[in-house]
């Protein structure tokens, strides 16, 4: 539970009040006699006393110009005059404290009653504001006579307070006061329609943007795709070079028994046949005949191919025949280098 006395006020304004705020202050700056905006889209009215013709824009004097709306400023003897200095707190409530204080100063009766107000200045503890009340029957009677008028929306009535002017309300203002509040509507449609075609250009950027990000992740994701089947490409090549270099190696360590077969049956002639081969490695042992095994050897050993070619044993004539019988132990190239 809340106490009673909870403390409500920040920077001087009490914060369960902040919509009335919000509204005084919209008030002021649409409707306000220093309205920016009613300073441009307000009527010039023309105002009119029993011997001058002035032109008021916005609550201020300005030059002669064409004027759709007509005010008549009733003289002093008519108008009863009051200068306030209000709290600032009470400007959120300020058409009821205004109210408020026309029944307690007015000397007519509340039917009779009729009133305006401007807000003239400020400070940060008071606001200073001009009240004009008058007799809705004298000013009637005032028009009637000096204006053959006897419609009160005929022409708006204003009072002067020291060179400021006040409008009277309940006579003809209203009609005024309804174009001003459809040029305001215009205004805000407008303004409305920008901020839409605003928000569409954006929105459209932002989904050509959209688009564009979805095919650049587009083209990204194919290109890693592509990047990742190169990488596993250049991982499928590397790895079969490292296949090629250890199976060199093998060869160069281990040469094929086979190929060496062939290539010895290749090189030795027709008189000189292999009775026995024993091959580890890249050594090679050989026993075979010949009817000239010196010319054998010498054939091997020119081969280049063959590394060395050495004879551990001698050559011996083999009995009852014309061949000799040699043991050659033939060296291959070494290993591929690393």
């Amino acid at each position: 539970m809340f106490e009673a006395n909870q403390n409500w006020e920040l920077f001087g304004y009490d914060v369960r009040q902040l919509g009335k705020y919000w509204r005084a202050a919209w008030r002021e700056f649409l409707w306000g006699y220093s309205s920016p905006v009613k300073s441009r889209l307000d009527e010039v009215v023309a105002v009119r006393t029993e011997t001058t013709l002035n032109y008021y824009h916005a609550g201020e004097r300005v030059a002669y110009t064409q004027s759709d709306s007509e005010a008549i400023l009733l003289p002093d003897e008519l108008v009863l005059q009051r200068e306030l200095a209000l709290p600032l707190a009470v400007e959120s409530d300020l058409d009821s404290v205004m109210a408020l204080e026309v029944m307690a100063n007015s000397p007519f009766p509340a039917d009779d009653t009729g009133f305006g107000w401007r807000v003239t200045g400020r400070t940060e503890t008071q606001l200073q504001v001009k009240l004009a009340i008058v007799s809705l029957s004298a000013t009637m009677a005032y028009l009637g006579r000096q204006y053959d008028c006897h419609d009160a929306r005929a022409f708006e009535v204003w009072a002067e307070m020291n060179d400021s002017v006040i409008c009277i309300s309940g006579f003809g203002e209203q009609s005024r006061l309804a174009r001003y509040n459809k040029r305001l509507i215009r205004v805000a449609a407008m303004l409305g329609y920008c901020a839409l075609v605003i928000l569409l250009i954006f929105g459209l950027s932002a989904a050509a943007k959209y688009r564009e990000l979805v095919a650049i992740q587009g083209m990204s994701e194919a290109v890693q795709h592509e990047a990742s089947n190169a990488i596993d490409l250049r991982e499928s090549l590397s790895s079969g070079n490292e296949t090629v270099v250890a199976v060199n190696k093998v060869v160069a360590e281990y040469p094929s028994p086979h190929y060496e077969l062939t290539k010895l049956s290749k090189l030795l002639t027709d008189d000189a046949y292999v009775l026995q081969v024993s091959m580890q490695g890249r050594s090679i042992k050989l026993r075979g005949r010949a009817k000239d095994a010196a010319a054998v050897m010498q054939q091997l050993t020119q081969e280049p191919s063959y590394d060395s070619v050495m004879a551990p044993q001698a050559i011996s004539k083999v009995a009852s025949t014309d061949l000799e019988q040699f043991y050659l132990s033939i060296e291959l190239p070494g290993g591929i280098e690393p």
